[in-house]
């Protein structure tokens, strides 16, 4: 039973490994907001759409940071996930040294006058997003392993590898699994 699982700001859900769906088939997604009523928002961390932001957005340089699938919902939205929220205004706590969204001015302004760099902010087109209820049925079908998230896990991990580094981080019989993967896809 999975009734006793806070899902929170800042936790992962990661893709048990037999999920076939095309959008969340060996995901990890970071959950930016979890309301009991209101439902859950997350973006997807480790699908890139080998696209720099330059390319999607004017004004900004040639700052060419990939922009990454956020997920399947409103694809006609982009949002960033940063570690300055000391700099912009609005931006939403999710963990320790990782924050959502804010003042997009500022952050151009930012990213113009090298305040913000590369590895500082992820963007994303789309969200993944679950209504109320829907994210805790999910669990208890186990479609997704909950685990503690972290920056490092959005700035510092090379994405095509995050699915197993996340799942081996959850250790036991999971770290076996990633091993296995590993092995398999050799």
């Amino acid at each position: 039973m999975i009734n006793d699982v806070q899902i929170k700001a800042g936790n992962l859900l990661i893709a048990e490994p037999f999920l076939e769906d095309p959008h969340f088939g060996r995901a990890v997604i970071i959950i930016c907001d979890h309301d009991p009523k209101d439902g859950t928002v997350g973006f997807i961390l480790n699908k890139s759409l080998n696209t720099p932001v330059n390319e999607i957005m004017q004004n900004m340089g040639d700052f060419d940071a990939d922009v990454f699938y956020g997920g399947p919902v409103q694809h006609d939205t982009l949002h960033y996930l940063h570690s300055k929220g000391d700099l912009i205004n609005g931006a939403v706590k999710v963990c320790n040294n990782l924050y959502w969204g804010g003042d997009y001015e500022q952050v151009k302004f930012c990213i113009k006058h090298g305040l913000i760099e590369k590895d500082e902010i992820r963007f994303f087109i789309g969200y993944a997003g679950w209504s109320s209820g829907q994210l805790l049925e999910e669990l208890e079908e186990v479609t997704w392993l909950v685990a503690e998230g972290d920056a490092n896990y959005v700035f510092n991990q090379n994405p095509d590898q995050l699915w197993k580094t996340a799942l081996s981080h959850k250790g036991g019989r999971y770290a076996v699994i990633a091993q296995m993967d590993t092995a398999l896809s050799n």
